[in-house]
């Protein structure tokens, strides 16, 4: 089942959402839970302190515990913190007698009785009781004690001990569990208060409104959880919007609609990946259009001679030129110039390709160099240029090796001595230089007029260029030499540029490593060569 990328960032936005809300409600649960833990111990340590206080008071009233041992009402009455109207009158006026037993009953005294939680349990309790002097908790309460379910209210697990630790009101069996809160009067010890353990929160207020909290929780959790998938849904789209355009374009260019653009929005990702495919589909364009010139330019190049060709053929077919020697020279110069623009193609697109055999090995660039502008030096004569070369500190001890094949580096010079016999003026000069700069040799050829205008400098490294379109081709190649040169060049690792001459044609610069470097150009020919990308250049 394929899911779209928009479903995956809608999931992704949902889980994260919902995770967020999850984690927030329990942090938030127990965050809540610790808050109203720590509220009921503050309070539970208040109310211990208020029974402490009271039972202080009874203590330095009565000089000791007998008379609260043997009143277990005021015992009951003393930790619920309302005590009977007769208690408060033995308090001020201890020789008054008891008050009926209905005045001992909490809640019946407006404004001071106990909590209302405090009334039903301890009326319950009350015969209980009495029966059991000096007995504290209760036998119904010391039954869930005894099962693990201590009791929520503080008075039912409180235990009174004298100064001696005797009980007062306790269990002898519960004292093991039970912490102690020593009774002080006037710095002295009086007696202790032995707490057993209970649940953490023990007012019902406070358990009502944590029920209440939780269920409302829960809701807001709810709520967040549909908000946050009405939310993802529009955004997962605004996201994955940049993308459908991106997958609009991409379908475009397969199709080869090399036009396709993106609109680009913002420097993030996804906008340099649109800038990216931007570029992409201009490099297509500029690829497909320099293909269809490309092979605009080899059908002309090649209709050319050919039209020439049949011309005569049909000529002499037809009786308009005699067939003779001459007749048969021209047919055959046509043929030998068809076969050179052939050969030219094909060497370029071997040297595109990174087809083209290198035999490389240490090659003395001065002797080659040498060697080649003598083959060409009745060509030179000839057409009337003058041909001069230099090379700088040119000694025994000068080392001019390179790493490369004397064939193809020969081939290179051949035709940038044939670009100049071409192209340069009768009665001119051509200088090639050698020198040596940061490990590499450097060959300047400098020839005389014509130049080449600076803007069409640049342009001499396209295919089948010439500064004069219209240049017969007797005169000129067909635009291929440079090219051919310029990948030899790339495939030894070097580089070739085209600049004005200061002798007022043009300087080709070609710079080549010596073999102290000539190991790293090696090394990048045989992983794939610069001349495997479809070089373009062309001759003047």
């Amino acid at each position: 089942m394929q899911i779209s990328l928009r479903t995956k960032l809608f999931l992704i936005l949902l889980c994260v959402s919902l995770g967020t809300v999850i984690v927030t409600q329990g942090f938030v649960r127990w965050s809540f839970q610790r808050g109203l833990e720590r509220l009921a111990a503050e309070r539970q340590a208040q109310r211990l302190e208020a029974i402490a206080e009271r039972l202080s008071a009874i203590h330095a009233r009565d000089g000791g515990w007998d008379r609260l041992a043997a009143d277990k009402r005021l015992w009951v009455h003393t930790l619920v913190g309302a005590p009977p109207e007769r208690h408060r009158r033995r308090w001020a006026e201890p020789d008054v007698g008891d008050a009926p037993a209905h005045q001992d009953l909490p809640g019946r005294h407006g404004g001071r009785g106990p909590p209302p939680w405090a009334h039903r349990p301890l009326r319950e309790l009350l015969g209980d009781l009495l029966a059991e002097p000096g007995a504290w908790p209760p036998r119904r309460v010391l039954a869930r004690i005894q099962a693990g379910e201590p009791p929520r209210p503080l008075e039912l697990r409180l235990m009174l001990l004298d100064a001696a630790g005797d009980i007062v009101y306790g269990r002898e069996a519960l004292l093991a569990d039970a912490e102690r809160h020593p009774l002080r009067d006037g710095g002295g010890l009086i007696g202790s208060l032995a707490v057993l353990p209970g649940p953490p929160i023990t007012e019902l207020a406070d358990l009502r409104f944590r029920e209440r909290q939780s269920g409302a929780l829960w809701v807001i959790g709810l709520g967040v959880a549909l908000l946050a998938a009405l939310l993802a849904f529009p955004l997962s789209k605004r996201l994955t919007r940049p993308v459908v355009a991106l997958q609009r374009s991409m379908r475009r260019l397969a199709a080869g609609d090399y036009d396709a653009r993106v609109a680009v929005a913002g420097n993030d990702e996804l906008g340099r990946l649109g800038r990216d495919l931007n570029d992409l589909a201009a490099a297509l364009a500029q690829t497909e259009q320099a293909r269809r010139q490309w092979a605009a330019d080899i059908a002309h190049e090649l209709r050319t001679p050919l039209s020439l060709l049949r011309a005569d053929v049909e000529a002499m077919q037809d009786g308009v030129r005699p067939l003779d020697h001459a007749a048969l020279d021209a047919l055959h110069a046509d043929s030998l110039r068809l076969g050179r623009l052939i050969d030219d193609l094909y060497e370029l697109s071997m040297t595109d390709l990174g087809a083209l055999s290198y035999r490389k090995a240490p090659v003395d660039l001065l002797a080659l160099l040498s060697g080649e502008l003598d083959a060409f030096e009745g060509a030179f004569a000839e057409a009337g240029i003058a041909l001069a070369l230099s090379a700088d500190g040119a000694d025994e001890t000068r080392d001019w090796t390179v790493h490369g094949d004397p064939r193809r580096l020969a081939q290179l010079f051949g035709n940038l001595l044939r670009n100049t016999l071409a192209y340069t003026d009768r009665g001119g000069e051509l200088r090639v230089r050698l020198s040596r700069r940061a490990g590499s040799a450097h060959i300047d050829f400098d020839d005389t007029a014509p130049g080449v205008p600076a803007a069409d400098l640049p342009r001499l490294f396209e295919r089948l260029y010439r500064v004069d379109a219209s240049r017969n081709r007797a005169t000129g190649g067909a635009g291929l030499g440079l090219a051919i040169a310029r990948n030899i060049v790339a495939a030894h690792g070097g580089a070739i540029s085209a600049a004005a001459s200061p002798l007022g044609g043009l300087r080709v610069q070609v710079a080549l490593p010596l073999a102290s470097a000539a190991d790293g150009a090696r090394s990048r020919y045989n992983s794939g060569h610069p001349g495997t990308a479809a070089h373009s250049a062309g001759d003047r």
